[in-house]
């Protein structure tokens, strides 16, 4: 017992030995991290002399007005108000196409010709009736004479007179039937003389002024009255913008707000305006519609295309704003600016940015009025903390 005292003793003061040197290795190890990471954390400001001193531009901050805004993306489509389907008004074969996408037509402009036997059994019709309604008129007014003169039975002269009106009834009827098909008005005025009929097989018009968009259908094709698409015209001077809104966003969006379009190709902006605001969340993308109608001019916005847009409220809100030249980033890209000290030092500070409004940027955190920014030489003065 006595011999295996003083190894015992030696064993438990190097276990406390070894757990002392642990404990001084941990807490230098600590130490350091510590440093590093507060020098990570922590730049230094940055003093310049009187000469660099003169080339940096100081602003104070203030508030001042803006127009709250969202950026988002959207989707050109054809103004639906001013963009429609040809649909094909009679059945049979397509003779002759008149038109390739692309082309300007005018309002009942030929798009093309089909070989139609409704078409001249409706031209048909409407020459008969056209006869029939001129007989039966002259009849009713010859009764309605001898009528005067004792001639016939008033109960005769007013079924003459009952004939005449149902016989132009049909006549209108017939009319309107043309009329249906495409028929243009000349054309009717020449079946109302006795004339033939210009592209008596059928022609196809365009029921509005734009452009062909889309052709649908190929010589020799069948058409099938009432339901064959054959083309699509639109005016593109006029488009509109789906602009996506999340559900939060849709409260701040009203009709009437101000939208700027940008195509991604450095262009200039496209203006519009909100006329429409979706009152269902799409499933797919859990986003709003917001309906933006737009001039178009020189056709730079094309359906299908996917664009910027920044929606602006009407409304004016108050906020701290910055020039846009006054921001930098970090290593980790996130927004800092170099404010002027007491002692004639720049300190960096974070922000929280806001939207951008012109050359300006509404600051939500990290700076309060009064405070000197810099807002030319932010980059000298970046690199030499970096130093």
């Amino acid at each position: 017992m006595t011999s295996n005292a003083p190894r015992l003793v030696r064993i438990h003061a190097g276990a406390l030995a070894i757990a002392l040197g642990a404990v001084a290795l941990t807490g230098c190890s600590d130490g350091r991290h510590d440093a590093t990471d507060a020098a990570k954390v922590t730049a230094h400001d940055v003093t310049l002399t009187a000469a660099q001193r003169q080339h940096i531009h100081l602003q104070a901050v203030a508030m001042g007005s803006f127009h709250p805004a969202i950026a988002t993306t959207g989707r050109v489509d054809f103004d639906n108000e001013r963009a429609t389907s040809v649909i094909a008004p009679f059945t049979g074969p397509v003779v002759r196409l008149r038109v390739a996408p692309g082309d300007h037509v005018a309002k009942d402009q030929v798009l093309a010709t089909v070989a139609s036997s409704d078409f001249a059994a409706a031209i048909g019709g409407y020459r008969k009736a056209l006869v029939a309604a001129r007989n039966a008129r002259h009849i009713a007014d010859m009764d309605r004479d001898l009528l005067a003169h004792h001639g016939v039975s008033a109960r005769e002269a007013a079924q003459a007179s009952t004939d005449a009106a149902s016989a132009e009834a049909d006549r209108d009827a017939a009319r309107q039937a043309l009329l249906a098909m495409g028929v243009d008005e000349s054309s009717i005025r020449a079946i109302q003389a006795g004339r033939a009929v210009p592209d008596a097989g059928g022609a196809i018009r365009a029921p509005i002024a734009g452009t062909v968009v889309e052709r649908l259908i190929s010589p020799g094709q069948l058409l099938q009255a009432g339901s064959t698409a054959c083309f699509t015209v639109a005016d593109l001077s006029h488009m509109w913008v789906m602009a996506q809104v999340t559900p939060a966003e849709v409260a701040r969006v009203h009709l009437g707000d101000h939208a700027e379009i940008r195509t991604g190709d450095g262009g200039k902006p496209t203006a519009g305006t909100v006329t429409s605001i979706g009152g269902v969340v799409n499933p797919d993308t859990g986003l709003v519609d917001a309906r933006v109608s737009a001039a178009n001019p020189g056709d730079t916005l094309r359906k299908q295309m996917y664009v910027n847009v920044t929606l602006s409220a009407k409304a004016v809100a108050q906020g701290l704003l910055v020039p846009v030249s006054a921001l930098l980033r970090d290593d980790e890209n996130l927004p800092f600016v170099y404010v002027a000290q007491p002692d004639g030092s720049f300190a960096r500070r974070h922000i929280t940015q806001g939207q951008r409004t012109g050359d300006n940027v509404v600051v939500d955190k990290g700076l309060q009025p009064g405070d000197k920014v810099v807002v030319d030489g932010g980059l000298f003065m970046q690199f030499m903390q970096n130093q």
